[in-house]
């Protein structure tokens, strides 16, 4: 049993929405295809992954560093204890060889996206979905049901408060219970959007917001002290990421639940979170998207740091809006995933079939990741590796 071949491409997802900080007129993204000698059911098993939006495709790195020391391991020192399955743990060691702590920017992302595909090749050797394999390994019983919300109300170029609010009513007419929109370019512009989009939920649905690290903390205390007074799901990113103290400085001014994680990278970016932030456990939210963050071996590293600062996992919505964080959420017990019906496609989503009803979906019975259950999805994938 071995990894024969890691193939990668760069591929674009463009469009012209925009949050406060970036637009994403350039955005791309890497896929990753990891070729197995194994065969189930006929067909060589190949296990792919991508990295999520907002941070672009990271083929040099994955061509010159990650992928070459796979291949270069011996390949028996890849596999499980059993030797009928292969380690994710021991091929991202091998990933990590020779690099130095520290520097949670682009290689993480690099990692991730083959973590992701390793994850999925185990689970369809395994022959389960990896949502199971993930329960069983942590004696967990799985839950198939998650919970998860609608991201969007970017801004967008010439569109208005009535294209906003048509957005939004249509998250509602699709089965979900909270929608995120942007805000950040100042409260003129977006007090109206905020009241314009809470007028047409009228109480069938909660609104979250997202500044996406824009604000300064004057800013950030003067959203904070306009938003209080409206019932939102969360306030999150005020600020950059790595700004703990401006983080833990919030919350003196906005007493409801707020968000923030996806542009931390690693275990140890979480753990100094939980340490200066002034994130409280009781009502705010994490959001560490594995795919960004150095895969899913690292995710339960990130795990245990919250287990041992007294956080549940429950409290944790990744960011991506991809089918590895449902899987994790379904067997781990996160508290659900991001989503992004119109957007980003056709990485985002769910399987085929697979419908929004009261805010959360079923997960199917799909062999790992899933992402054979997704029609124009594995159409792209297996372009890749034949």
């Amino acid at each position: 049993m071995r990894i024969v071949e890691i193939r990668e491409t760069t591929a674009p997802i463009a469009s012209a929405i925009a949050n406060a900080y970036i637009d994403f007129s350039k955005m791309t993204l890497s896929l990753v295809a990891v070729v197995t000698d194994v065969v189930r059911d006929g067909r060589r098993v190949i296990g792919y992954g991508f990295n999520s939006n907002g941070r672009y495709g990271q083929g040099g790195l994955i061509r010159e560093r990650f992928a070459p020391r796979i291949l270069e391991a011996a390949p028996d020192s890849l596999l499980d204890d059993s030797g009928t399955n292969l380690d994710p743990d021991r091929i991202w060691a091998a990933m990590m060889k020779n690099e130095k702590p520290g520097g949670h920017g682009e290689r993480s992302v690099a990692v991730g996206t083959i973590d992701m595909a390793v994850w999925d090749a185990v689970a369809k050797i395994a022959g389960e979905p990896l949502f199971r394999l993930l329960a069983k390994r942590h004696g967990r019983e799985a839950n198939p049901k998650v919970f998860v919300y609608a991201a969007g109300g970017y801004y967008y170029p010439g569109k208005g408060l009535d294209a906003l609010r048509g957005e939004m009513r249509s998250y509602l007419d699709r089965g979900y219970t909270v929608v995120k929109m942007k805000i950040g370019n100042g409260i003129a512009e977006d007090q109206p959007r905020i009241e314009a989009v809470l007028t047409e939920l009228d109480g069938k649905a909660q609104l979250a917001v997202d500044a996406n690290g824009r604000l300064t903390l004057e800013q950030g205390i003067a959203y904070a002290k306009m938003l209080r007074d409206y019932p939102l799901f969360w306030y999150e990113e005020v600020g950059d990421p790595l700004d703990y103290a401006l983080q833990a400085a919030l919350a003196e001014f906005y007493p409801g639940p707020m968000a923030t994680g996806e542009n931390l990278f690693s275990h140890q970016d979480a753990r100094n979170l939980l340490r200066y932030g002034g994130m409280r456990p009781d009502r705010d939210w994490l959001q560490f998207d594995c795919a960004l963050s150095y895969g899913l071996c690292e995710y339960q590293r990130t795990l245990e740091v919250l287990k041992t600062a007294g956080w549940s996992p429950s409290r944790c919505i990744p960011h991506g809006g991809h089918q590895m964080s449902l899987n994790i959420a379904a067997g781990l017990g996160l508290g659900g995933n991001e989503s992004y019906p119109d957007l980003f496609q056709p990485f985002g989503g769910f399987p085929d079939g697979v419908r929004v009803e009261h805010g959360h979906i079923v997960m199917p019975d799909l062999p790992g990741i899933g992402f054979e259950g997704k029609s124009d999805l594995i159409t792209v994938m297996r372009d890749l590796a034949t």
